[in-house]
């Protein structure tokens, strides 16, 4: 496999541990500074210079792309994606990470456990919002921070004010979150890989200092995740369509509360705690997933004219319960269940005989035109013209709509 490593430091710990891991597997690894590409676009032919001469072939990249240079770095990413190399991290999965607001909005549509979120510009909705996450003390986040940088707490309303004030007259967008007062200066750092966590730490803040960050000073630790913390670390990565990430969690009283998603972790900190090559856990799955490629629906499946994908819910009620996805015909109506999500358990590629339960809900691909069919005038009104959810009361047999 030759590997190419987006990275503006050949001489970071991580971009070195990569290249070395690469290597010493027995594949060609180059680092190549994401700057000095330069983008071409013709029809039907994609293309990439670096430094002035156009790029060799390459099987597979993986992104190191710093928040500076989110913008072309993930310009370069997408033309590798449309050039058919296979990227470790896709450009719309970074991009979503690393706007800290998308990515809680896109995880909470998904019932994953976050600390409660506003996002305010205007000053006079400030003091609302701050009582809605719970009062001071409060956490205030930049949108775009990384490392703990832009990252403040403020121990009363008035301060929050203040903090609040001056960001914004700097033209910074911030979030106000709730403190996790029970998770005690500490947070757990997810390393994911594919659909595995590789290696997990638990970071302490230390003195005076609350963000657990290694780079604010932060004391690092091995943990063994109890189930629901590795299941919510890797579902988070595949919602925001991530393959290799760092997913950060407090432990909250209600569980794991995701505080963030990292697209370019770092991984001195998680090698040194735990011991373990987390760096050959990377190259290994990229070089399994150059032979045989994942493919993201997101992009794929809605490019057929006419077919989108779409969800259903059964409420109580439903006429659907008891019976077997086979038993409700959607096949016939050109329907196909992708995943079912019952509670917190996720079943892909459910079998037909599978019988279905109260609360359940079905990832489905299908006819755009049927699916709209099923959904009442009152919701397609509400909802504008994109299918989010489809009404069960007009499918074969009947039943109840969400509501």
């Amino acid at each position: 496999m030759k590997l190419a490593i987006l990275s503006r430091s050949t001489k970071a710990y991580s971009t070195r541990r990569l290249k070395e891991a690469a290597i010493n597997r027995g594949h060609e690894a180059k680092v190549l500074d994401t700057l000095k590409f330069a983008i071409d676009l013709e029809r039907g032919t994609p293309d990439l210079y670096f430094k002035q001469k156009q790029l060799s072939h390459y099987d597979a990249v993986l992104p190191r792309i710093g928040a500076s240079i989110t913008y072309f770095g993930t310009a370069v990413v997408r033309q590798f994606q449309e050039m058919d190399v296979f990227c470790a991290n896709t450009a719309h999965g970074i991009l979503n990470s690393r706007d800290k607001l998308r990515s809680l909005q896109i995880l909470s549509r998904h019932n994953i456990g976050i600390p409660r979120t506003t996002f305010v510009r205007d000053k006079n909705d400030v003091l609302p919002a701050i009582e809605r996450v719970g009062g001071a003390p409060v956490v205030i986040k930049l949108i775009e921070g990384t490392q703990g940088i832009g990252v403040l707490l403020a121990d009363t309303v008035k301060q929050a004010e203040s903090i609040i004030e001056l960001l914004q007259s700097q033209k910074q967008n911030v979030l106000i979150q709730k403190f996790v007062a029970e998770s005690k200066g500490k947070d757990i750092r997810a390393f994911v890989v594919g659909d595995q966590v590789v290696a997990a730490m638990r970071r302490t803040a230390q003195g005076q200092e609350f963000r657990s960050n290694v780079h604010r000073g932060g004391l690092a630790e091995p943990v063994d995740l109890d189930e629901n913390y590795v299941q919510t670390a890797i579902r988070c990565t595949q919602i925001l369509g991530l393959s290799v990430a760092g997913v950060d969690m407090l432990e909250g009283k209600d569980g794991p509360q995701v505080m963030e998603v990292n697209s370019s972790p770092g991984l001195e900190g998680i090698e040194t705690s735990t011991g373990l090559d987390v760096a050959g856990a990377v190259i290994d799955y990229i070089a399994a997933q150059v032979d045989f490629p994942e493919i993201d629906v997101r992009q794929r499946l809605t490019v057929s004219k006419g077919y989108g994908v779409s969800e259903l819910y059964l409420p109580e009620g439903s006429k659907y319960l008891g019976m077997s996805i086979k038993e409700t015909d959607l096949v016939e109506q050109d329907i196909n269940v992708l995943t079912l999500y019952r509670g917190s358990k996720i079943i892909p590629n459910p079998n037909a005989s599978r019988v279905l339960e109260a609360g359940d809900k079905l990832l489905c691909y299908g006819k755009l035109e049927v699916m709209r069919g099923m959904i009442p005038a009152k919701t397609r009104r509400r909802r504008r013209p994109k299918v989010q959810e489809l009404d069960t009361s007009e499918l074969p047999g009947g039943t109840e709509t969400e509501g």
